[in-house]
């Protein structure tokens, strides 16, 4: 199984400036328990926002540059390469960003999103989802609190 996770906006906004535009701690504890023990594939540009590896997770990173090689992670140059890097993963991930996920839509079996509902301005952005293609199966509403300045719902996608 193959599944884009990510947090997009009403505007399908991921981020601007190699970062969110949003700080939603219970979306980040829902992304590490679902992505933890798995292969996450991702972009150079989103793989070099991390302060560090991400604990536990296998790092699969998508480049164009032929001599990239950062200690600790897969490097390959197409997304077909990256799904054949996680094949033995019975669950990996596509983490981003905007492009990536682009690459990554027709090959997924599964879309966790997290809809932040607020509109942002940005220079990254999640591709639209097809209705024809994608069916909503799960749904989870969290109201924006002490800890989240925005609302945002958790939606899980499957594959028609």
């Amino acid at each position: 199984m193959l599944t884009l996770i990510a947090a997009a906006a009403e505007n399908n906004a991921l981020g601007k400036d190699n970062d969110l535009v949003w700080h939603l701690p219970d979306d980040f504890k829902r992304f590490k328990r679902l992505t933890s023990g798995h292969h996450i594939i991702m972009g150079r540009k989103t793989f070099e926002s991390f302060p560090k590896l991400l604990p536990d997770r296998t790092h699969i990173v998508i480049t164009r540059k032929k001599d990239y090689q950062p200690e600790g992670v897969i490097v390959v140059h197409s997304m077909e390469e990256a799904i054949r890097a996680a094949k033995l993963d019975e669950q990996a991930f596509i983490i981003g960003g905007g492009e990536i996920y682009e690459m990554g839509m027709s090959h997924a079996d599964r879309i966790e999103l997290t809809r932040v509902h607020a509109e942002f301005e940005a220079d990254a952005f999640f591709p639209e989802i097809d209705r024809n293609i994608w069916k909503i199966v799960k749904d989870q509403f969290h109201d924006k609190d002490e800890k989240h300045d925005y609302s945002f719902t958790y939606l899980t996608y499957e594959r028609i």
